[in-house]
């Protein structure tokens, strides 16, 4: 499947960034300029069922979602070889399962949700914050947010098929650690944490990853603290 994408700058290195659930390529408004102006071409895509990009297609919801389909749709849509390529939340499993067809320098797995399949995790949550969610509960649950990043959040979550965390969760098989990494690769982690665990990222260190906490972030490193999910990547990229 093809997917919808958004660029920023026109440098002659290539960034991918690639949103987590609920989301588009508008949860990414200050990433993507910042690593324009840092020399980057930068590309925002929209996973399927999300933003502008197509709906799954299938009987079920796990024909139409689930890691191996975001994979392969991105294999399909993005150039391999990029200087860079980050994943956020599912985005980063999405790309897990991708990155040995993407081929980038570098990998950036921002808080991934490679372990989704957790006692009191399931797609109910999900499905029920875009049919209940209002504004004043997004700036309640991040009071430090910019009114255009919850624009952004009420926007991605008004486009989005929550079939997709119904098709997610149909795959708990699906739902490991991943191996040693195919290309160096960063793990990006919250403060704390609610995805992966102290044993977790201990585990990821022995099989190769870096992994580095981001002070005082949440889960949206990138939309609670711009700063320190760029300043996470210095002596690193």
């Amino acid at each position: 499947m093809k997917l919808h994408t958004h660029e920023w700058g026109g440098g002659d290195r290539t960034a991918l960034l690639i949103h987590g659930i609920q989301s588009d390529h508008r949860t990414w408004r200050v990433i993507g300029p910042a690593l324009a102006e840092r020399g980057y071409r930068v590309i925002g895509v929209d996973l399927r069922g999300h933003g502008a990009s197509p709906r799954g297609e299938g009987a079920t919801a796990a024909d139409r979602y689930g890691p191996e389909q975001f994979a392969e749709d991105l294999a399909d849509t993005l150039p391999a070889g990029a200087a860079l390529a980050v994943g956020h939340s599912m985005g980063a499993l999405a790309l897990w399962r991708a990155v040995d067809r993407l081929k980038p320098d570098r990998a950036v797995y921002s808080d991934p949700a490679f372990v989704y399949d957790r006692p009191g995790m399931g797609p109910e949550p999900f499905v029920g914050f875009k049919r209940f969610v209002t504004r004043q509960f997004i700036t309640t649950m991040h009071p430090d947010w910019a009114a255009e990043d919850v624009d952004a959040e009420l926007a991605g979550l008004a486009a989005w098929d929550s079939d997709t965390a119904v098709g997610l969760w149909a795959h708990p098989e699906l739902s490991v650690l991943p191996g040693s990494p195919a290309v160096p690769s960063l793990v990006q982690l919250a403060d704390p944490s609610v995805l992966v665990t102290p044993e977790e990222a201990a585990e990821l260190r022995r099989r190769g990853f870096e992994v580095r906490t981001v002070p005082g972030a949440g889960h949206c490193i990138h939309r609670d603290d711009p700063a320190g999910f760029l300043a996470s990547l210095d002596g690193w990229l």
